[in-house]
Parts: structure tokens; sequence; C-alpha cells
């Protein structure tokens, strides 16, 4: 990959028209027609490592024309060509080929099958050639990926290339093998019998050595949902999202599992993503949240440590197999990470969940030591200033700026689009944490601890909450979307409203009054919420975190609405979801426009979102559980 051609500036890869097809912690991204190299996120990925960039398939030196892309699952792709120079006369297709790409956690298998109705055999020559690699993705997503000059080693039955961690391997069974500028070239000299087929195959394995992540059991961890009578869009949704799902989930060093928070950039684990996705997941059993609890607190801070924002009872941020930066915006952080604000409050609430589920007391029980570090860690180091609010700053100048799910660096904006200053407290937290706190005192009396010092600690946030956070203007009054350094509401509107719903940090007429503003026209744009409503000055359709929809934040509001009791607004809110889902063929990304539904038929893309996405991919579970 180069710099765009018309500014030389390095953009990050669009992934919109791409198609993926991937089973964690390996990936392959292509065009339409299966090629790889025609666009900067094509290749294969292994842990986080790109190991081919290029991939191109030629049959009698001509390539196929490009008929259509059948996705069979998340883990498997077939490409249909056409080979009309090989044809008799006439205008149908007589000579078909298909192009079968099929993603295991270590690696890819492509099959390649001609097929013919001609009365006669075809002798022809069919051509792979695969560009080698050894780009960390990274590299990759910053716009800064150069083609590099690997040295590949061809064997008896394939080729070899590598580094110090990173080794790969491609047989080819029948191929004559030879090194290419690039890569490899596989040439198989095949026959086609008359009104027959004929198919060869490639195999790519590799490994890494660095990896700090693994490859998932063979089975999910989670019961199959009944769909019948269902919506039939929030059923194919519920497919599709569980399949998904399915090939994302990944271990950390042990058996215990988790879900990738998404393809390409985020095949590892995140705190926060792999929280939320397990809660949506509970409805069909507690054998992955468990798995999930005990990942991070296997991790779970211990010390305070600056550069990587580890302190005692704290809940990590992301953990990647080397420094992660993010070029341009001053970003570098440590292999393990822990500057999230929400995390910590999120994994009680994900705990206390697991036993209102159905989880035993037995197998809760073993937290317990955690369970007290969390929530001694939302009263102190959560609380730096101690006026019983969360709050977050990062004193590094190189970490993340804001450290709630809104990480962009200009996600908390005033409503007339100044950027936020100082610690902030943002109002979502602050219902995770009362949550928390009530829950984790209810759980800490089952386990014969004392629970009532958390139930007064709850009880002293919401009152500062109700004091602090409320502003006003000409609808009414809402939540502000934060406190800023100087503890004033940041007055924007935004869909972090919607996190309050279903905590008990609202009374009823709070409840009530958030609802509204939900489904108001500001905030839902009729395919989901935006993140920041049309009021603010800062608001942009297609801005990150100031604009667009998430899939998963507007999951949020709608399971609150429907666990405060506010179906209607519940259901309102799904069916823009659902509108949504049928857009995207209903594997939802991680984010989309915000223009409104009275004025496009459909949401448009945000080009560089994820997809699948572990939280996105689950909020189908939360609609159809906040629906029945």
């Amino acid at each position: 990959m180069s710099p765009h051609p018309a500014t030389g500036v390095p953009f990050q890869p669009f992934l919109h028209d791409a198609v993926v097809a991937l089973r964690a912690p390996a990936q392959a991204w292509s065009r339409p027609d299966g090629s790889m190299g025609g666009a900067p996120i094509d290749g294969i990925a292994v842990s986080d490592v790109r190991v081919v960039r290029g991939l191109r398939l030629t049959v009698a030196g001509i390539p196929g024309e490009h008929v259509g892309t059948l996705v069979d699952s998340a883990s498997k792709v077939r490409f249909t060509t056409a080979h009309r120079t090989l044809d008799a006369a006439g205008a149908d297709p007589d000579v078909r080929g298909t192009l079968t790409r099929v993603v295991r956690a270590d690696g890819v298998r492509h099959e390649f099958a001609l097929a013919t109705r001609l009365d006669r055999d075809l002798d022809v020559d069919v051509v792979l050639e695969l560009d080698a690699d050894l780009t960390d993705l990274q590299v990759v997503k910053a716009g800064t990926a150069v083609p590099l000059a690997v040295l590949v080693d061809v064997t008896e039955t394939g080729a070899r290339w590598g580094d110090e961690h990173v080794q790969v391997e491609v047989t080819a069974p029948g191929a004559i093998v030879t090194r290419t500028d690039e890569g490899i070239r596989l040439i198989w000299r095949v026959v086609v019998p008359a009104r027959g087929t004929a198919s060869v195959a490639c195999e790519l394995r590799a490994s890494d050595r660095a990896a700090v992540v693994g490859a998932a059991s063979a089975d999910a961890p989670w019961e199959t949902p009944e769909l019948t009578g269902v919506d039939d869009r929030l059923a194919r949704w519920v497919r599709r999202a569980l399949d998904d799902l399915d090939a994302l989930r990944l271990t950390a060093g042990d058996r215990h599992e988790f879900l990738a928070a998404g393809a390409p950039w985020f095949f590892t684990l995140f705190g926060r993503d792999a929280i939320w996705a397990a809660r949506f997941l509970l409805p069909l059993g507690t054998r992955l949240p468990l798995d999930t609890l005990r990942v991070l607190a296997n991790r779970q801070g211990g010390r305070d440590d600056l550069p990587s924002a580890e302190q005692p009872g704290k809940i990590l941020h992301e953990l990647r197999r080397g420094s992660y930066t993010i070029p341009g915006e001053g970003v570098a952080l440590p292999p393990t990470y822990y500057g999230t604000v929400d995390a910590t409050a999120l994994w009680i609430r994900l705990l206390v969940d697991v036993r209102r589920a159905g989880a035993t007391l037995e197998e809760v029980a073993p937290f317990r030591s955690a369970l007290e570090a969390a929530l001694g860690w939302m009263r102190d180091s959560g609380d730096p200033d101690r006026d019983g609010l969360l709050e977050y700053f990062d004193t590094t100048g190189h970490g993340l700026s804001n450290q709630g799910w809104k990480d962009s660096s200009d996600s908390v904006q005033w409503r007339d689009g100044r950027l936020a200053e100082g610690a902030l407290a943002l109002c979502e937290v602050q219902a995770y944490a009362y949550a928390a706190a009530v829950g984790g005192a209810e759980l800490l009396d089952e386990l014969g601890g004392d629970g009532e010092p958390w139930r007064a600690w709850a009880a002293g946030l919401a009152e500062r909450f109700r004091a602090s956070f409320w502003v006003e203007d000409e609808h009414g009054p809402y939540p502000a979307v934060a406190l800023d350094g100087a503890k004033r509401p940041v007055d924007s509107l935004t869909s972090n409203i919607g996190h309050l719903l279903g905590t008990g940090l609202l009374d009823e007429r709070e409840r009530m009054l958030v609802a509204e503003r939900l489904v108001s026209p500001e905030l839902s744009s009729g395919f989901g919420l935006r993140t920041m409503a049309t009021s603010a000055a800062g608001y942009w359709p297609l801005g990150y975190h100031g604009g667009s929809v998430w899939t998963h934040d507007t999951a949020i509001a709608i399971a609150g609405l429907a666990a405060d009791g506010l179906r209607d607004h519940a259901a309102e809110l799904a069916e823009g979801l659902l509108r949504a889902a049928a857009a995207f063929e209903f594997r939802m990304p991680e984010l989309y426009s915000g223009d409104a539904a009275s004025e496009v038929p459909a949401p448009l893309p945000y080009p560089a979102a994820c997809r699948p996405q572990a939280w996105s991919a689950a909020a189908a579970i939360a609609v159809l559980h906040a629906l029945r």
C-alpha cells in the first residue's frame, strides 16, 4: 500500500466494499471477485500480522469475469467466475469457475473448481499467485504499509516464509511452485473432462510465537435461541450474528473464551467490548460470560503503574502482541493497557447479571476478591478527587484522551462544538458505577460479606448525579454527557443518556424524560440512535462519535427501555435497527451513518467500520430479548 495518490497522505483503509472470511485469529479480506491487492485492506492475516497482501487467479492466462459472491458462513465464501474465452459460440457461459475460500484459525484453504458443459476436454493452466507479506496490521490500519521484500523458500510441496515470530507455510498438491518478485506462483496443468469438473487446492497455515491470544474450542458456548414467530428481519440478524460471533471466539493463554472485539483491527481482548458482548448474550447461557469474567479477573490490576494506567482492582482496556500507536494522535499504548474508566464497573455488572441469570453461588464465589477489588477501585482510584463520581484523565500524554466507550479525541463536546477539557466524569459511567455498587452489595451479602457500605456509596453517587448532571434546553431537561474538569455539565445531547436506563439511577420521571429524548428526531435517525444530536454544532452524520449510529449503543438503550417498562419506546428504536439490519444484509457493522430515514432509503456505511464486530453482532440477542 502507498499513500493516497491525490494527496500523498496515508489514510486508514476503507472496509465497506470488501469481502471478509474469518475464524479468529485468522482473517482474509478481498475484492468481491476473490482477488486480493486491489485495495489497502486486502490480504490474509493471522494473529494481527498480514502474511499475504495479494492474490490473483488466472485460467489459460486470463482472469475470470466475476459473476457472483456467495457467503456460506462467516468462515466460508465462494467466488464464481465465467471464463468466456474458453466458451463455444453463443451467449451462455459454458465454463464456470468457483474459488472457495475457507478460513481456519491458523490459516486459509483455497479450492478452485472449473466446470464445463462443452463436449470436449479442456486442457488449461490454472495459476494462483500469492504476494508474501509480514506486515503488522496496525501499520496497515495507519495507511503506511509498503510492499515488503519477503524471502520465500520453495519446498517440495509448496513454499515457506517468516521471521523470528511468524512462520508461514503453503502447500499445493500437484502444483509447480516458483518464486516471483512478490512471492510465489502456483501452476497446475488441468484437464477438465467434457461436461465435467476438475479442481485444485492450496493450504496456507501460519503460526505466531508472539501471539497473546489463540483459537477457541470447537463448540460455541451458548444455546441457540428459539426464533419461531419472530420478525423475519430479527431472525435473520440473529442467525447471521451467531455465526459471526462463533468465528470471533478467542482464548488468552488458557481455555477460557471471550469474544474478539472485531475484524480486522481488534482480534484481541478488549475489556469493555468483551463484557458488553457477553452481557448481551446472557439470555443464551452463562458459560461465555463466566469465561469472560475469568479472563479479565486473571488480568485485573494489582499495582499503580502510570505508563499502562494499571491500578489496583482495575479491569484492563486491551491486550496486544506489542505496543500500539495511533499515528497523528500522539497515542502510544503498551501491550497491556488499562486506560478505561468504565470496564471495571461493567465487569461488576456482568458478574451480578450472571448470578441473576442462574449461575450458582459456587460458580460466582471464586470472584469475591476480584469483586471487592473492583468496588474498591471505583471508590478510590476511579474517583481521584473524592467527589463521589468517577472521572478520568490521561496523565501520560500518550494514552487515550477519552476513556469511555466513545474514546475518540473529539467525542466529548459542548453543544457549541468546543471540546470538553480536564478530568471528565461521563454520565453513563456514573450509571454503570451505581448499578455495580448496588448489585455488588447484593452479591457480597450472598457471599458472606458486608454490602451496606456500597449501598451507601451508591446512594451518595445518585444524589451527586441528580444535583450535577441535569441541564435544560428549549425542549426541557436532559442529562449532560459529562462534567468537565471544573465540574460544569457539558451540555451536548448524546446517545450516552440511553445507557442510564435499566441501571436504577433514574427515578420514574427522569426515565420518561430520557426515553422521550431518545425517540426524538434529534437523536433517533429512524435507523438507530445518533451518537450526537442534530442540535449540536459538532453533529455530522459520518462523525465517528459525533452523529453516526452505533448498533450496540442503540441496543443498550433498547435493553434499558425494556427493563424500565418503556416497551413502546424500545420497540420504536428496535424497528430502526431492523431497518438497518436489512440494509446491511443482516451483518450489522460497528457503526453507520446518522442520516435520517426520512431522507435516505438506507443508512450509508461508515467506510472504515469494523465488521463483523462482537458487540454489534451480540446486539441482536439483546434486541431479541428486549422485544419478548
